[in-house]
């Protein structure tokens, strides 16, 4: 069968593709736009996208050949699965491989800007630095401290474990109740409301969905304290992308950590030029390894797929019920 890949992924994932169908890779490091998708899909079995593509109603309807989508991400909020679902079409998408990738990216924005590393780089790269100084770039200590975890799936447990050596007082949101953390770390699960207003850390680890949207917007930061940090390494649109820059300004908060923006790829100008934030280009699961485990693992699912299987990380499982 015939595959159309949006984007070069690792090549262990493209080899694997290989020794079972005919795969078209776009040959361009860049995002194509709906058209050349619909264009590039013509005559193929299968779809290999990735987070940055957004796979729509139309795109999916454009080739009535198309078998399998398989995206290579963990999230899947740019894909239609309720058209690709009406249309029979399995979707997958590539969890596990990357959260403690992830998790561990978190933790980097967490010490960045608790310790205002991105900006004493800075200082000491402009010939700056003429010496100890006990006034020096004051950051946060993280040691004891209240750590708010919001969202305890996967990448939000991996998180919060990775907490034990700091000694710290862990709360998590969730909908059901997290057994690992409460156990091994003494967690408790409270009220978005709770945490936010208990918590110097807090780290967002929740999908986008209309639940989420905007989850952390003016009225939420008005319940942190001055000195919090908030990491967020999961979806641009759960924050209020507006009412953050707002509040860093006005250093309602100590800092933010950021991996996703609102409307990426497009990170504001006000972001930018503040200093009390670190900013990453959507980059938390990008390890050799991690990378390369999505790209097989979206593989396999494709074959899976092709073959009329099940896709072992199916999001839509139930079309297989009706067939």
């Amino acid at each position: 069968m015939k595959i159309f890949v949006t984007r070069r992924i690792p090549e262990k994932g493209l080899d694997l593709l290989r020794k079972y169908h005919d795969i078209q890779v776009n040959p361009e490091n860049r995002v194509l736009e709906k058209y050349e998708i619909i264009k590039g899909l013509k005559g193929m079995d299968g779809l290999v996208c990735l987070l940055t593509d957004t796979i729509d109603k139309e795109i999916i309807e454009s080739e009535s050949k198309l078998k399998m989508i398989a995206n290579y991400a963990v999230g899947y909020n740019n894909i239609d699965v309720e058209s690709a679902t009406s249309q029979g079409i399995p979707v997958s998408n590539t969890p596990g491989v990357l959260t403690d990738a992830t998790s561990e990216m978190a933790w980097a924005l967490l010490f960045a800007v608790a310790r205002r590393i991105v900006e004493s780089d800075q200082f000491t790269r402009d010939g700056h630095f003429n010496g100890w100084d006990p006034m020096l770039l004051h950051g946060l200590d993280i040691k004891g401290k209240t750590l708010g975890v919001i969202g305890a799936g996967r990448i939000g447990t991996a998180f919060a474990l990775k907490s034990k050596g700091f000694a710290m007082n862990v709360l998590y949101t969730d909908e059901e109740r997290n057994q690992v953390l409460e156990e091994e770390l003494q967690a408790e699960k409270v009220s978005l409301e709770t945490l936010l207003q208990d918590s110097d850390f807090i780290s967002i680890h929740v999908p986008l969905n209309d639940l989420t949207y905007h989850l952390i917007g003016e009225k939420e930061f008005q319940m942190m304290k001055k000195d919090a940090v908030l990491v967020n390494t999961s979806r641009g649109p759960v924050v209020d992308e507006q009412a953050l820059i707002q509040v860093l300004k006005e250093k309602r908060i100590f800092g933010a950590g950021l991996d996703v923006y609102e409307h990426e790829p497009s990170v504001p100008d006000e972001l930018i030029n503040l200093d009390n934030v670190v900013l990453q280009p959507h980059s938390a699961s990008a390890t050799v390894n991690s990378r390369t485990d999505m790209a097989i693992m979206a593989a396999k699912n494709m074959i899976a797929g092709l073959k009329g299987e099940i896709p072992p990380n199916c999001v839509n499982p139930e079309i297989f019920d009706k067939k």
